[in-house]
């Protein structure tokens, strides 16, 4: 399971790698579970019709300036391990969430936990720099920062979910989405030994719309593994 995370920490990179707005609050340098972080879903459908009446406006204001494009995503701030909606309280939700940071993409339309988000078109992009996986071949556990060569911030396959309590009470909350590196070059050197070895599903340059726009039964096709050559790891430097 990938349970840590790198958070995109510097504001700049928003709107140039993922085309949102920066967080309007500071983050950790790291996301572990039940932690807050922010993920990148498609712009809600008020949302779009707000951007639609403001954009219609302005063409009928001024015609000689070109129409502004409409917002096509939007940066949530969020819980890092999914609520299920079907969770009956804020206890519950506490209990379950900590193991509920990463989704299987094979089993992700029969799971209870993780069935209504798919099938409801509830996907994300999750922003991070790196994330951290336990290099056990030594007999212990080395954290190990895994990072694009690129050094660029990735965008990772998520879902999310809205849970509001009987009293009120609103968690947002999201998952990563993970699949099968058991053949991986990489990724088959971490996680226990004797365990299966699973990765996080990154998507590739440029691919964030149209996983965020597809139809759930064409989702499957981004489970993909990301390719070994453009990913690099090293151990995590303890501080002193």
């Amino acid at each position: 399971m990938s349970t840590r995370y790198e958070s995109v920490h510097i504001a700049s990179l928003y709107p140039d790698a993922f085309h949102v707005a920066a967080p309007a609050c500071a983050l950790g340098r790291e996301v572990w579970p039940r932690q807050p972080g922010v993920f990148i879903r498609a712009a809600q459908a008020q949302k779009a019709q707000e951007a639609q009446e403001a954009q219609e406006a302005q063409e009928a204001a001024d015609a000689d300036k070109p129409p502004r494009e409409m917002p096509s995503r939007e940066l949530v701030a969020g819980q890092f391990g999914l609520v299920p909606r079907w969770v009956k309280s804020a206890s519950d939700a506490k209990l379950r969430s900590t193991k509920l940071v990463n989704a299987r993409s094979e089993t992700v339309t029969t799971s209870t936990n993780f069935r209504d988000a798919w099938l409801g078109g509830q996907r994300c992009v999750v922003p991070m720099m790196a994330f951290i996986e336990d290099d056990w071949r030594s007999g212990k556990a080395v954290p190990t920062r895994i990072a694009r060569v690129d050094g660029k911030p990735m965008s990772v396959a998520g879902l999310w979910e809205g849970w509001t309590g009987a009293e009120g009470d609103v968690i947002i909350s999201f998952t990563l989405l993970t699949l099968n590196a058991n053949s991986h070059a990489l990724m088959s050197r971490y996680q226990q030994p004797g365990n299966e070895k699973r990765m996080l599903a990154i998507l590739n340059e440029g691919a964030a719309d149209a996983w965020l726009s597809t139809r759930p039964e064409k989702a499957r096709e981004f489970m993909r593994a990301y390719p070994a050559n453009w990913l690099t790891a090293n151990p995590v430097e303890k501080s002193r």
